[in-house]
């Protein structure tokens, strides 16, 4: 029952990242990703994991987090260059580190959501 619950919750809550991101830049990129994600949750909420599909997603969205991580103004140099700053002070963002820092948690809460099911379902 708390797997349920917490799939609709992680449902709701990427369909309304996705929402959010539709004004970004690199929406396009963005919106599937957390569609994609979503619509996992929501399958597995009602019992039905596709293990295949959760390994490509998981795999795809820890490479790419990876990437973000490693990038110039990523999240390595938010650590190093930048000493850590509130990434949330604003919702713009004004620094080259925001988006990359803010992209690379996200990823990795989506592959959280996602390992969670793939090893619990």
């Amino acid at each position: 029952m708390i797997l349920v619950i917490l799939n609709l919750f992680f449902l709701i809550a990427f369909l309304a990242f996705a929402y959010l991101n539709f004004n970004d830049i690199d929406w396009y990129l963005w919106v599937p990703i957390y569609l994609s994600a979503a619509v996992c949750c929501g399958l597995a909420a009602f019992g039905h994991v596709f293990y295949t599909i959760y390994l490509l997603l998981i795999t795809c969205y820890l490479f790419y987090a990876l990437l973000l991580f490693f990038q110039k103004d990523g999240v390595r140099d938010w650590i190093t260059k930048y000493n850590k700053p509130s990434l949330v002070e604003s919702m713009q963002a004004t620094k080259p580190y925001i988006e990359k820092t803010r992209e690379f948690f996200g990823l990795l809460i989506i592959a959280g959501a996602l390992l969670i099911d793939y090893f619990t379902l």
